[in-house]
């Protein structure tokens, strides 16, 4: 099988159109609906899409005692990882389309409610090929332009103007007009006869998925992400001996992961967690008390429960209640109980990393000592990442508080950290990604893949220089209208 050339393996800059939101005049009060509360209401409860769950007692064990194989695909047995066609791990019937002329409103509902990660963007319902995507990392970063936590440099203020009045004045806003407020996931494609050591090389330079076309064409049909990577590899490890043998060493051995993690206190307010992801390109960021204790989890698709005005109350309050509001929503949509963080110790093998990462369906397992006492009672000022590198946000002016009455959402009582399920994760000393397992399979069978640490650096001066920025003075309307924002 022929290599694909450089042009089969391609990363485009995401493409826009134009797209909708819909306008809905609320049913408490009767000003025009604002950029924020143009977006759809608290996701409804998914039970009837919904998997069986685990309890936490169940899921406490499968942590504890991850499985030690994988379910084999026969029809992989006895064949080299390296000559699997990247089109033979994807699906046609997962994805997921909107059109660059949908509303933003439509294309969130959308991704909110098929349950998808990402959505594959298209200029015509009757094409099959993608331009772009839109994730969750796209809508937290247009939730901060739309509160005012971010706003655009002087080039870029012109577009971010043209958003503003389309809002004040009731338009949908364009989906393509949405993205083109920062910075993009890097759109790369390779063809479905392409073999797995381009996808590999790919993902262990840090790129989270590549979209699947069709040899010859632009027509689409799969995605392949890192996850579904991984989980293919773990599955049939035993047919790789190659990535086998790595299975049984510690993480410490093998010198994976980052001791460099960036992480934030509880006490800090739920905007600033966001500005952070957003600058440092990070789809979920560990919360620590003052002892730098791992205590929960924020992820990029936990903004679904922010995308209503009358939610914006909870960008001002803490991580901590966050978290207490994550939990407490899980168990009345999802009917499941609350579960630990995500962890591993230096000393867990590599199997037992991945099988957590492979049941849990993570990208991240917090790699964690033994806890620290905890006197979690001062509030601290500053993120805390003891050994992670500390990013204070700028000291950002509080959001208006939106007019009640608030959904019971933004109401839910917070919660101690020590009260909460990742109380006794322990202390947090790095943390073990999809990105760098891969890149470790990629170096094990002789590939050349890009640095992370690289590509991280990149994000972030291109973050610094680009036309984001935190907001240092954020919008100022009780109903969140961001053409209030000032020059």
């Amino acid at each position: 099988m022929q290599a694909p050339s450089s042009e089969d393996l391609r990363s485009t800059s995401s493409r826009s159109s134009s797209t909708r939101l819909g306008h809905t005049p609320s049913p408490i009060h009767s000003h025009r609906q604002s950029f924020t509360e143009s977006l759809r209401g608290h996701p409804p409860s998914p039970r009837a899409n919904r998997q069986p769950s685990l309890s936490q007692s169940q899921l406490q064990e499968l942590l504890s005692n991850p499985p030690s194989t994988g379910s084999a695909d026969p029809r992989f047995a006895g064949r080299d990882w390296q000559t699997v066609g990247v089109g033979e791990l994807c699906d046609p019937a997962d994805l997921r389309w909107v059109e660059f002329d949908s509303g933003i409103e439509d294309a969130t509902n959308v991704l909110i409610n098929s349950g998808a990660h990402v959505l594959l963007v298209r200029n015509r319902k009757d094409e099959r090929a993608a331009h772009a995507t839109y994730d969750y990392r796209d809508l937290t970063q247009y939730l901060l332009f739309a509160t005012g936590q971010l706003q655009p440099d002087e080039e870029h203020f012109p577009i971010f103007t043209s958003l503003a009045n389309k809002a004040q004045a009731g338009h949908t806003i364009p989906l393509r007009e949405a993205k083109s407020l920062g910075n993009k996931e890097p759109f790369i494609t390779l063809p479905s006869t392409a073999n797995l050591t381009h996808a590999i090389e790919v993902f262990g330079g840090g790129v989270h998925r590549i979209v699947i076309v069709q040899e010859g064409t632009d027509n689409v049909v799969g995605i392949l992400s890192q996850l579904r990577l991984v989980k293919f590899l773990w599955e049939n490890g035993r047919s790789f001996p190659i990535l086998d043998r790595l299975y049984s060493q510690s993480i410490k051995e093998l010198g994976i992961g980052s001791q460099h993690t960036i992480s934030i206190n509880g006490d800090r307010a739920l905007k600033e967690a966001l500005i952070l992801m957003n600058r440092e390109g990070l789809t979920s960021l560990a919360v620590v008390d003052n002892q730098s204790n791992v205590v929960g989890n924020i992820s990029n698709v936990d903004v679904k429960l922010l995308t209503k005005s009358s939610s914006a109350p909870l960008l001002d309050n803490t991580c901590i209640h966050f978290i207490s509001v994550i939990l407490s929503t899980r168990g009345m949509n999802d009917g499941k109980d609350s579960f630990p963080v995500f962890h591993v110790n230096p000393y867990s093998t590599l199997a037992h990393t991945v099988a957590k990462l492979v049941a849990t369906k993570a990208h991240r397992m917090w790699v964690t000592d033994s806890p620290s006492p905890s006197i979690s009672a001062t509030p601290t000022s500053t993120l805390l990442s003891q050994p992670s590198v500390s990013h204070p946000p700028s000291h950002l002016s509080s959001l208006p508080q939106s007019n009640p009455p608030f959904l019971p959402l933004s109401n839910t009582p917070s919660i101690s950290a020590s009260a909460l399920p990742g109380a006794q994760a322990g202390r947090l000393a790095g943390v073990v990604s999809l990105t760098d397992i891969l890149n470790l399979f990629a170096r094990a069978s002789g590939l050349h893949p890009t640095d992370p640490d690289e590509r991280r650096r990149q994000r972030r001066r291109s973050s610094s220089s680009s036309m984001v920025r935190g907001s240092l003075d954020s919008a100022r309307s009780s109903n969140l209208d961001v053409s209030s924002v000032k020059r």
